[in-house]
């Protein structure tokens, strides 16, 4: 369902990518709209799937996942099924926060956050090494995380 955005929406979606845990009472006083108005919209948003999910966002060093690695995966054979087939495999790897299917250069780039050395090394075995279709990993390991933000400009 294509939506088109107008002004209200985008200040709904805007305040909502700041603090979606307000009430839709204080949503609507924020955006300058009526609370019933303001409920529709972000009914309407979700139903179209703009609004795809309201979370927390946990900070990663509070609970023991310190570490975040950045990864390149080529792999020896790039028919259709393979692709799919590693997709698959991370899908479900819960140390995995995003997988981009890119061009050019690797095939992958992963987004990875563990709680050391040793936990990226098991997991590194795991997803990568123990792979017949892996032909190459390279990991950028963070040292200092200088901007991290959810929200898209809309």
């Amino acid at each position: 369902m294509d939506i088109v955005l107008d002004e209200l929406d985008k200040r709904i979606l805007n305040a909502l990518q700041a603090d979606a845990v307000q009430t839709n009472h204080q949503l609507a006083q924020q955006v300058h709209a009526s609370a019933p108005t303001c409920l529709r919209r972000v009914k309407r948003l979700t139903d179209a799937g703009v609004i795809l999910r309201q979370v927390a966002i946990v900070a990663p060093d509070k609970v023991g996942a310190g570490l975040t690695a950045i990864v390149e995966v080529t792999l020896d054979n790039q028919a259709a099924e393979r692709l799919l087939e590693f997709e698959a495999l991370v899908a479900n790897e819960a140390a995995l926060l995003q997988c981009y299917r890119v061009s050019p250069g690797p095939d992958f780039v992963l987004v990875v956050q563990v709680a050391d050395m040793a936990a990226y090394h098991a997991l590194a075995h795991q997803l990568f090494a123990a792979q017949k279709n892996v032909r190459n990993v390279r990991t950028y390991f963070s040292i200092y995380r200088s901007k991290f933000d959810t929200r898209l400009a809309v």
